[in-house]
């Protein structure tokens, strides 16, 4: 069709239609080396074009991969002693980062570890990433360059446990399990032993004796550290409990009031425990528990005639019958499904209120119900849990 539009010499576009043809065959058949340098200069521009995009695709990916390897290579640093060289931590830098298949070499720049325990850290890599393509424009190599940095909080190092009030007419043992850097398997570091001294009060109206119970039972409780196979006893409270078919008058300060109605002669029999508490040495913490080494904590209950017998904080199941607070009268219910972290809960150079139910009543409950109250009271610095750590560059 255009090839007879342009013969068609009706047209008034024909002939000059006819002659830009001719032209263009003309240019075609020219043989003096005018089109090359013109096709040698595009071909030249295309070949620059991909291997510019080549190797730059190249590079984000290799850069993309060395940030992924520093920043894997400078949390692992953070675990080691305070204690440890500048020397000894690039090495396990450089180590850890090539390990990761991290390119190039790696630089510490900088580790601090404030009074407190915060501690900072930071490296960088280079890395001279070769051309493929770019030595075309004489391009041989590209330097890439990543950072990254560290900020590692202070964390729980020493938690000390004090016994405030225990009660209940079940025998119970508390313990605190800890797992260290490294293991699998959880060491006992403290033990707290109730046992219920099932107090009786005996009382005559008219001909006959009665015997009434204290309604919320109250005994012994004793502290006791662990390391290994030796038990050390910190902490001892002692609860003596008397009664009376009248009211106390004038009754010792802190001690814990209490009444029931004996419906077999409609009395009120009345009842006043004291509790005494010893702590060895005088005027030690309690149980001083150091769990600087400590990767994993968790609380444990121990009930034989509860149900469950066992309760724990790591539990989702049971961590429902542990109360958590900033005060005695504060201390709202962990929520049922939820786990507890122990490193968490403690706040540093602060004091924690706990309490556990022991099962023998249904949950949720007042903390009222509670039978088991205690004080835990966590000093932080520098730990080597990585769960402390979070990136900021």
């Amino acid at each position: 069709m255009i090839g007879r539009f342009i013969g068609d010499k009706r047209g008034n576009y024909a002939p000059p239609a006819r002659r830009a043809a001719g032209t263009i065959r003309q240019f075609l058949r020219s043989g003096d080396g005018s089109l090359m340098p013109i096709v040698v200069m595009v071909m030249m521009s295309l070949l620059l074009a991909i291997g510019f995009s080549v190797d730059y695709t190249s590079a984000v990916t290799t850069r993309s991969n060395m940030q992924s390897a520093l920043d894997a290579a400078t949390l692992s640093i953070t675990t080691m002693d305070t204690t440890t060289t500048k020397a000894a931590r690039q090495a396990a830098l450089q180590d850890a980062y090539a390990a990761n298949s991290g390119l190039g070499t790696v630089t510490l720049k900088r580790v601090d570890v404030a009074a407190d325990g915060t501690a900072a850290f930071s490296a960088t890599a280079s890395y001279p990433m070769p051309t493929t393509f770019m030595g075309i424009a004489k391009i041989d190599s590209v330097q890439i360059g990543v950072g990254s940095s560290v900020r590692k909080t202070p964390a729980l190092v020493q938690a000390d446990f004090k016994v405030s009030k225990v009660s209940g007419y079940w025998n119970k043992t508390m313990y605190l399990y800890g797992t260290q850097f490294g293991q699998t398997n959880a060491q006992s570091l403290m033990r707290i032993d109730y046992t219920y001294s099932n107090y009786k009060f005996s009382y005559t109206s008219g001909k006959n004796t009665y015997t009434v119970g204290e309604p919320k039972g109250y005994g012994t409780t004793t502290v006791y550290t662990v390391n290994g196979s030796t038990e050390t006893k910190v902490q001892q409270q002692a609860c003596t409990t008397t009664g009376s078919t009248t009211a106390f008058t004038n009754p010792v300060a802190g001690s814990i009031p209490g009444s029931t109605k004996d419906t077999r002669t409609n009395k009120t029999i009345y009842f006043n425990t004291t509790c005494t508490t010893t702590t060895y040495p005088a005027n030690g913490p309690g149980a001083a528990i150091d769990v600087s080494q400590m990767n994993q904590l968790y609380l444990q209950m121990k009930v034989p005639s509860g149900n469950p017998q066992t309760l724990q904080s790591n539990d989702a199941t049971t961590s429902n019958r542990l109360y958590i607070g900033t005060s005695q009268t504060d201390m709202p219910e962990i929520a049922t499904g939820q786990k507890v972290d122990i490193f968490s809960v403690v706040p540093c150079g602060e004091t924690s209120y706990q309490a556990w139910e022991d099962g023998g009543n249904a949950v949720p409950a007042p903390v009222s119900n509670a039978d088991f109250f205690y004080t835990v009271t966590g000093k932080c610095a520098f730990n080597k849990r990585p769960s402390e750590t979070v990136m900021t560059q």
